[in-house]
């Protein structure tokens, strides 16, 4: 078939998310998530994963559990070639790996029948992560040799079970049961039956790579009374064999310092990475939800005049990265270059500022030591007189800055380069997650975000902590009826991520309705 045709029909990749990390996704499965026009995704996908998705690819969720409908099997073999036919490249984004009781087997079937281009991308499954995550070498030289992956939950149509229990029960090596939780009354006892022993140990991990990952360690013959006792729920490994006596030993994913904490991060879209990672490097759950959009102010015409006398100015101050980045791309838009900015002297508000002018391999002449306004305006002003500023600003904040330098002598020109707005209401599911205490810690990191997420959560934010970002911040929040939980002495990310893992470390603890 010729290569137009092909690309008529469209191509259909099949990946693998891994085990619930979003950072456990393969480069190639990123690189195939950046082209889809379509995302077909499983609900235990972790949401951050989608990020990677273009812009403008359409997402759509194939139902979760207790909230919307689930797709049947049938109902996504179909979709699949239909938006294929259409000529759209699709990413079907499977838990784990698509061919370890994902149910690919079925779709690859469906693509090969209706002669659709695909490509399957390997992902982490669940038994693997379960070694390097739970402490739980499923093969160990001294233990096991081997591995068996074996469902708990079988086709219903099938004539008989396809698993022989009394191999299984003969088998010298790990076990590894998938989707066991509702039927383990039923495989523990095919097990027991055949001669397993009921004292053989066993490791269940509930939510393996994710910051709520448990691990609950029995015996074979408990399973049944554990699962019940302690009200486990999918999604889960269970794990039999001598192995899971070791469960924990080369633990080092629970003992990381924000562990189990979930952190939502407000930054704008696009402005979330930097401190989700931090957090996701300390252990944390990082879920996204901007308070505020950032986008180009409606009318350039300010901004574009002030670059043509660029020359008539002594300092050109910028008080966020934001700023830094749409100033300067505008500038390159104009048609010119940094040398524009050659003999103008360069203030920057703190170091994350800093960080993005040097991006344009430009470096500041001044940047205070405390990052704020009031430090920058401080150390401006014995400089200000006799000298012109212009102030590279977003389109709400405080005018201390253009107040002290002008009580300095100095002439004040500001230009809005970036447009600032509130983001009217928050994700359903992070707001029922608020309002239930299932989210620990809020991070806010300017004084907008403090009054969005006022208007946006009301009362609920009574329900989490609040990590505040500076001084001013924390007023801002005490102004709009809410206490920060912590206050940053450093006033950039990495400062709020440190202030909550201090104020865990010294023992305190989330509110009772997180735990």
């Amino acid at each position: 078939m010729s290569d137009t045709s092909s690309q008529q029909r469209g191509k259909v990749y099949l990946i693998g998310a891994g085990p619930g990390d979003p950072g456990l996704i393969t480069l190639r499965g990123v690189e195939c998530l950046r082209r889809a026009d379509v995302v077909l995704y499983d609900y235990l996908v972790n949401a951050r994963i989608l990020e990677h998705a273009r812009g403008d690819a359409e997402l759509i969720c194939l139902g979760k559990h207790g909230r919307t409908r689930i797709w049947s099997q049938q109902e996504i073999n179909e979709a699949l070639v239909c938006l294929a036919r259409e000529g759209k490249i699709v990413a079907r984004l499977k838990g784990g790996d698509p061919a370890v009781f994902a149910r690919g087997a079925e779709e690859i079937e469906t693509l090969v029948q209706a002669d659709i281009p695909f490509e399957i991308v390997p992902g982490i499954t669940a038994a693997l992560a379960a070694g390097s995550y739970a402490g739980i070498p499923i093969t160990h030289r001294e233990y096991a040799s081997a591995v068996a992956l074996v469902t708990g939950h079988e086709d219903a149509d099938k004539d008989s079970p396809a698993i022989d229990y009394k191999a299984l029960a003969a088998f010298s090596g790990t076990l590894v049961f998938y989707m066991g939780i509702t039927t383990a009354r039923i495989w523990t006892k095919e097990l027991l039956d055949a001669g397993k022993s009921p004292d053989t140990p066993v490791a269940i991990i509930r939510h393996c790579s994710l910051p709520d990952q448990q691990r609950v360690s029995c015996t074979l013959g408990e399973v049944v009374e554990t699962l019940e006792s302690r009200n486990i729920r999918p999604p889960t490994i269970i794990v039999v064999g001598q192995v899971a006596t070791l469960v924990g030993t080369f633990s080092w994913f629970e003992k990381r310092p924000l562990f189990g904490q979930r952190i939502l991060v407000t930054r704008p879209r696009g402005q979330t990475h930097k401190l989700a990672e931090l957090l996701e490097e300390l252990g944390a759950e990082a879920v996204i939800q901007p308070a505020i959009e950032i986008s180009e102010p409606a009318d350039w015409q300010p901004v574009d005049e002030a670059i043509k006398t660029l020359s008539s100015f002594d300092w050109l101050v910028f008080s966020s990265s934001n700023g830094v980045r749409y100033f300067i791309d505008r500038l390159l838009a104009t048609g010119l270059d940094v040398r524009a900015l050659g003999g103008i002297k360069l203030a920057a508000i703190g170091p994350g500022t800093a960080d993005e002018l040097s991006r344009y391999h430009l470096n500041v002449d001044l940047q205070p030591s405390e990052f704020r306004a009031e430090s920058l305006a401080a150390e401006l002003a014995p400089l200000a007189n006799g000298k012109r500023f212009l102030l590279a600003r977003a389109s709400r904040g405080r005018e201390v800055l253009a107040d002290e330098i002008t009580s300095g002598g100095g002439a004040v020109t500001q230009i809005v380069v970036y447009d600032s707005i509130n983001v009217d209401s928050p994700d359903s599911d992070i707001a029922a997650d608020l309002a239930a205490g299932k989210i620990h810690w809020v991070t806010v990191t300017s004084s907008a975000i403090a009054r969005s997420l006022a208007s946006m959560f009301g009362s609920k934010l009574s329900k989490t902590r609040l990590a505040s970002i500076s001084p001013i911040t924390s007023t801002t929040l005490r102004e709009c009826g809410s206490e920060p939980a912590v206050e940053a002495t450093e006033y950039t990310m990495a400062g709020v991520a440190r202030a909550i893992e201090q104020h865990i470390q010294n023992g305190s603890s989330p509110p009772d309705s997180c735990h």
